[in-house]
Order: C-alpha cells, then structure tokens, then sequence
C-alpha cells in the first residue's frame, strides 16, 4: 500500500502535488525566497496611484467628512455654593430614597435614643 503524505494540503492542484513531492525527494531544488524583497516590493503595492497625487488626499478628506454637522460644544460650570447649615446636608440626605424594610437601617431617633443612653443600641 501507498503512504498518504499528509502534509500537503488537499485543495492544492495535482501540479502543486508533484512540485513538493519532488522537492522532498530532492529531485528538485527548493526555491529561493528573499522575504525582505519581497516585502519591500509588497509596499509598492500597498499604496494607490491615486495616493500618490494631490487628488487622494481630496478623495480621503472627502470621504472621511462628517455627513452631519458638528456644534461644538459650549463648556457648563456649576458652582455649589457653601451654605454652611448642617441641615441641608440633612434634608438632601433624608430625600434620597432608600429602602427602611432591610435591617440596619438606622435614622435620627434611634441615634437620639441612642445618645440619651449613653450605649449603643442592637437595632434588628
């Protein structure tokens, strides 16, 4: 029985085939491949004739334009006065919404029973 070469890959053509089989065999003498030729000559390809001229600048600044138009945008600044009244903390604080159903929640009456005792209180 034959052996199957599994390193070549099956979508290749039956020319590409004899080509490596023969190389392995050393019939034939594996290619030359400068990489760093090839990859200065690949830059050549990378950039367009149109890239080269005045012209594709245009075409970029074009195309990458905006389609709508832009405001710019004016800077806010929001100064909190100082009041220096310790109950407006308070009330800001007693406005936002929270949930008194969980345990340890603690409010102004209970530290104010606590303080009157002089001990902490085990609120549960």
């Amino acid at each position: 029985m034959s052996e199957i070469n599994s390193d070549l890959n099956p979508s290749q053509s039956y020319d590409a085939q004899q080509v490596s089989e023969e190389i392995a065999e050393g019939s034939l003498p594996a290619p030359k491949v400068d990489v760093s030729a090839d990859y200065e000559a690949s830059k050549e390809f990378s950039v367009s004739e149109i890239d080269r001229a005045d012209e594709g600048e245009k075409a970029a600044q074009a195309a990458s334009a905006h389609a709508f138009e832009v405001h710019e945008t004016e800077p806010t600044h929001a100064e909190a006065e100082p009041t220096g009244d310790p109950s407006d903390f308070r009330n800001m604080a007693k406005s936002i919404n929270h949930d008194q159903s969980t345990a340890g929640n603690v409010d102004d009456d209970l530290i104010h029973k606590a303080i009157e005792k002089g001990q902490p209180s085990n609120h549960e």
